[in-house]
C-alpha cells in the first residue's frame, strides 16, 4: 500500500491517480475534507480528466499497518503534530518520500537544518536509510472539501539520497509511471531541489507580499528584477553547499511562464489565513547561507518582510 500524508492539493491529486490506476492507496486528511474524501472519495479534475477515486482516509498513519511507501506531502509546519505517528512505520520497514517546498530535514546529514528542524527531532524518527527526496512540478488548489484541482505539468523526480538505483526506487518510480505521472529516477535529487527551490524562493514571498500572480510578477520588469536578484543569492548559496543547479537566475524564471495566471500556494495560504512555509523556503536558505559565509541581503530582507507580515 502507498499512503499519502496529506490530502491537499498535491497529495489529493497523487492520491486519486494512483488509486486510479488500481494501486492500493490510502490518505491522512483532517477535518471537513476527510468527511468529503470518506463519504464521496476524492473528486479530482486534472490534465488526466475529470474523476472520481475511492481511497482509504484516515486521520493518523497508525491506522494503516504496514505500508511500503508513505508520500509526505504535507506542509512543514505540521512536522510537530504529524511526528507521533511516524514511529510504528519506521518500525515496520516504510520508505518515505519528501515530496515537500523547500530544503526537506534531511539535507544536511552532518548536523540538522534547525530551520526546518529544530533540535534534529525529525532526524532521530526517521533514519536517512527510510528516505527517498523528491520534487512536485505541479500546482493545485482544493476548492472544497474532497474537491482537488490540479494544474501543470506531470514532472515528479525521486531519487536515493546517496544517488543509487535501488529495487524499492525502481518499483516506486514505475508505480507513479502506471498512474499516469512521469517520475524518472535522479541521480542527484538535491541538485533538482534545489531548481525548484529557487522558484519557490523568489516567487513564493514576493507574491504574499504584492497579492500578485506568477504571471503579473513576471511580467513586471521591476518585480522581475528583485525575483532575478533573489536567486541570483540562491544560486551562490547552493554552489558554496556543492551543488550546481545548471540554470541561470533567468533560465529560471523562464522556467515558472508554465504556470501561468495562478497564485502560489504562500499567497493562497495567506488569504486562507494559514501558516506560511517560509522557512523550509527563506528560512533554509539563509541558514544555508550564513554556515558558507555567502551574502543574501534580497533574500534576507524578503524574508524579514513576509514573516512579520505572516505574523
Amino acid at each position: 500500500m502507498i499512503v499519502i500524508f496529506g490530502a491537499g492539493a498535491i497529495g489529493g491529486f497523487i492520491a486519486g491517480a494512483l488509486a486510479r490506476s488500481g494501486i492500493e492507496t490510502g490518505v491522512v486528511a483532517r477535518g471537513a475534507h476527510l468527511g468529503a474524501i470518506r463519504e464521496r472519495g476524492l473528486q479530482i479534475e486534472s490534465v488526466l480528466g475529470s474523476f472520481e477515486a475511492r481511497v482509504r482516509a484516515e486521520s493518523d498513519l497508525r491506522e494503516f499497518d504496514d505500508p511500503q511507501y508513505v508520500l509526505l506531502t504535507f506542509k512543514s509546519h505540521q512536522w510537530h503534530d504529524a511526528l507521533p505517528q511516524f514511529e510504528k512505520a519506521v518500525k515496520s520497514g516504510a520508505t518515505f518520500v519528501t515530496l515537500q517546498n523547500g530544503l526537506p530535514f534531511w539535507y544536511t546529514r552532518e548536523r540538522a537544518l534547525e530551520s526546518v528542524d529544530p533540535g534534529g527531532r525529525i532526524r532521530a524518527t526517521i533514519p536517512h536509510e527510510h528516505i527517498i527526496g523528491g520534487v512536485v512540478h505541479t500546482s493545485g488548489n482544493v476548492p472544497k472539501p474532497g474537491l482537488v484541482r490540479q494544474s501543470g505539468n506531470m514532472l515528479y523526480p525521486i531519487g536515493e539520497l546517496d544517488g543509487s538505483t535501488t529495487p524499492r526506487i525502481k518499483k516506486l518510480s514505475g508505480l507513479l509511471e502506471r498512474a499516469g505521472l512521469q517520475a524518472p529516477v535522479e541521480p542527484d535529487i538535491r541538485r533538482l531541489v534545489w531548481r525548484k527551490l529557487l522558484g519557490n524562493l523568489a516567487l513564493n514571498p514576493v507574491s504574499a507580499l504584492t497579492g500578485a500572480t506568477v504571471r503579473a510578477m513576471l511580467h513586471d520588469s521591476p518585480t522581475r528584477a528583485v525575483l532575478r536578484a533573489m536567486i541570483d543569492e540562491g544560486l551562490a548559496v547552493a554552489r558554496a553547499a556543492g551543488v550546481e543547479v545548471g540554470v541561470s537566475a533567468e533560465e529560471r524564471l523562464e522556467m515558472a511562464h508554465h504556470i501561468a495566471d495562478v497564485k502560489t500556494s504562500m499567497l493562497q495560504d495567506l488569504e486562507a489565513g494559514k501558516p506560511l512555509e517560509l522557512e523550509p523556503i527563506c528560512g533554509a536558505t539563509i541558514e544555508i547561507a550564513r554556515r558558507f559565509g555567502v551574502p543574501v541581503p534580497h533574500i534576507e530582507t524578503v524574508y524579514a518582510l513576509t514573516k512579520l507580515l505572516a505574523s
